[in-house]
C-alpha cells in the first residue's frame, strides 16, 4: 500500500512539473542568431543541400568526432568484457537457421549494404549520413549472423578498417587547419555544384569515413555478442 502511494505521489509530482513547464513555454517567432546564421549562410559557406549535415560535419564537427570516440570506447569495453572467460560455461551448439531465413539473407544482405552506402554517400544531399549508414550496414551483418550461425567475422580486417577510417577522419580534420579556415572545414576540397553528388567539399568523404567507422564498431559488438551466446 505504501509503495503504491509513493508511486502515485511521484507521478503527480512529475506531472506537476511537466504541466508547469508546458504552460510557461512560448513558441519562438524567430531563430536564435547562431541558428539564423546556419540557415542563411550555411549553404553558401559549405555548399551542402542538407543544412543539418553541414552543422553536424563542419560547424560542430569536433562534437561529432567526440561521439564517434564514445562509440569506439563502448565497443572496446564490450570486446574486453566478452573476452573474460567463464570456466564454468559450457559450449552450446547453436540451432541452424531456417532455409527461408538463409535464402532471404542471401537476397537482402547485398541490398542492405548498398542502401547503407547510399545513405552516407548522399548525406550532404538528403536526410541520412555516416551514423545512419553505418547502422544500416551493421543491420545487414546482424542478419548474416542470425541466418548463418557458424559465420566468423575477421576481426583483424575489422580492426584495420575501423582504425584507418578513424585516422583518415582525424587527418581530414587536421588538413582543414592548414588548407581552409579550421578543423574539419570541408573546403579543403572544391565545393562543386550545389545539389550534385560531387559537391559540398570534403563532407561526402567525411561522412563515408564515419559510416565505415560506425559500421565496423557496431559489427564488432554484434560479433562479440554472437560468440558469447
Amino acid at each position: 500500500m505504501i509503495k503504491r502511494f509513493v508511486t502515485f505521489l511521484l507521478i503527480l509530482l512529475v506531472g506537476f512539473f511537466f504541466v508547469s513547464y508546458v504552460v510557461k513555454v512560448k513558441p519562438a517567432d524567430k531563430l536564435p542568431s547562431l541558428a539564423n546564421d546556419y540557415v542563411n549562410k550555411g549553404i553558401d559557406d559549405v555548399g551542402s543541400a542538407n543544412i543539418v549535415t553541414a552543422v553536424v560535419v563542419t560547424f560542430r564537427g569536433l562534437d561529432t568526432l567526440g561521439e564517434v570516440s564514445v562509440l569506439f570506447i563502448a565497443t572496446a569495453g564490450v570486446g574486453f568484457l566478452m573476452r573474460i572467460e567463464d570456466k564454468k560455461s559450457k559450449l552450446i551448439k547453436k540451432r541452424p537457421a531456417s532455409e527461408l531465413l538463409r535464402t532471404g539473407t542471401n537476397f537482402l544482405m547485398p541490398l542492405i549494404f548498398l542502401f547503407g552506402i547510399y545513405i552516407f554517400l548522399h548525406g550532404h544531399l538528403t536526410p541520412g549520413g555516416g551514423f545512419q549508414g553505418g547502422v544500416v550496414i551493421a543491420t545487414g551483418v546482424l542478419l548474416l549472423l542470425l541466418a548463418f550461425t557458424s559465420s566468423d567475422i575477421n576481426h583483424t580486417l575489422l580492426n584495420i578498417t575501423e582504425s584507418f577510417s578513424g585516422a583518415f577522419y582525424v587527418t581530414i580534420g587536421a588538413l582543414g587547419l592548414f588548407l581552409a579556415a579550421g578543423f574539419l572545414d570541408n573546403r579543403i576540397l572544391p565545393v562543386g555544384h550545389f545539389g550534385k553528388l560531387l559537391s559540398a567539399g570534403a563532407i561526402p568523404v567525411i561522412y563515408s569515413l564515419i559510416g565505415i567507422k560506425v559500421g565496423s564498431e557496431l559489427v564488432g559488438i554484434l560479433d562479440s555478442l554472437h560468440k558469447d551466446e
